[in-house]
């Protein structure tokens, strides 16, 4: 696994482009605590979700003047955001230990508060390390990209929100080798993405702000899997309407968001017009390096 600290080696690497993706999550700095952002859509007229939580990230991080890396996030989506409309990050200061040092931050667009993160950050320290095994699943040199190999429709639905245009996604077929049997009531999806430019070296904040724009892209509809495909995939018009309403991540060990990662994603329950999904991010070296879990609201349209 490469370092932050470390340049990408790679030669294919290289001749991508220097980063688009990271001016996603450009803020400008209004004062001391707080920060201003704009977000692209994920649906007509609403802000990616994702997109809105991975700048709350940034905004938190950059209070922290010795930059410690973030270990954990809790979000909750109160209202759509709208993407036409700047967002305003305002941070609160909660905590300055000497390990660990803790952040909220409210997302307000038009006085109107629409998401709120609570962030811990923390010092790296020596312990034991184990994780669970990644499964034995095709790399993604190996499957298509889902984004150009889209339906047409698709393709003009993500141009359409003005973002998802840096991106490197490929699904996992569900019949592929490797592939964990299935167990009754459990949904799964397993799908290799990272940012399709490189990010800047030497700023973990940043990675991780990507990962939780990344984490949010399919997490959610895992969870509805049996009434319909991923929008990726989806070639007839949603029988349902989704939403993401809490996201939590848990950052474990060092990695890169601009290299391939394994989200591995398991819905064990859906009821009460809401769907529960976990993932968790592998890399290449089949390290656990995140795990995150969503909630989403699910109905059927009518």
């Amino acid at each position: 696994m490469t370092d932050l600290t470390e340049p990408i080696a790679p030669a294919a690497r290289d001749a991508r482009p220097s980063s688009p993706f990271a001016e996603l999550l450009e803020l400008e700095r209004l004062d001391e605590n707080t920060f201003r952002g704009h977000c692209h859509a994920g649906a007509p007229m609403r802000a990616f979700g994702g997109h809105v939580a991975a700048q709350a990230l940034v905004a938190a991080g950059r209070t922290c003047e010795d930059r410690r890396p973030v270990h954990s996030l809790h979000g909750y989506f109160l209202l759509p955001g709208t993407p036409t409309r700047p967002i305003d990050y305002v941070v609160e200061r909660l905590r300055e230990g000497v390990s660990y040092t803790t952040r909220r931050v409210t997302a307000v667009q038009k006085r109107n508060e629409i998401f709120s993160l609570t962030v811990s950050l923390k010092h790296a320290e020596p312990g034991p390390d184990r994780h669970r095994e990644m499964p034995p699943l095709p790399g993604p040199e190996s499957l298509p990209d889902a984004v150009a190999g889209a339906p047409e429709e698709v393709r003009r639905a993500v141009a359409a929100t003005g973002g998802f245009r840096d991106l490197d996604v490929r699904f996992v077929p569900p019949e592929a080798p490797g592939v964990p049997p299935a167990a009754p009531g459990l949904l799964q999806h397993f799908v290799w993405m990272r940012t399709a430019s490189r990010l800047p070296d030497g700023d973990p904040l940043l990675h991780a702000a990507a990962l939780t724009y990344l984490s949010d892209l399919t997490l959610a509809s895992t969870a509805g899997l049996d009434e319909q495909p991923n929008f990726f995939q989806r070639t007839e018009p949603p029988t349902l309407l989704m939403a993401s309403l809490d996201h939590a991540m848990w950052f474990h060990r060092p990695f890169r968001a601009d290299e391939w990662l394994l989200f591995a994603q398991r819905s064990p329950s859906s009821s009460d017009g809401r769907g529960l999904a976990h993932g968790e991010f592998y890399d290449r070296d089949g390290r656990l390096v995140a795990s995150a879990v969503q909630e989403a609201l699910i109905r059927r349209q009518s």
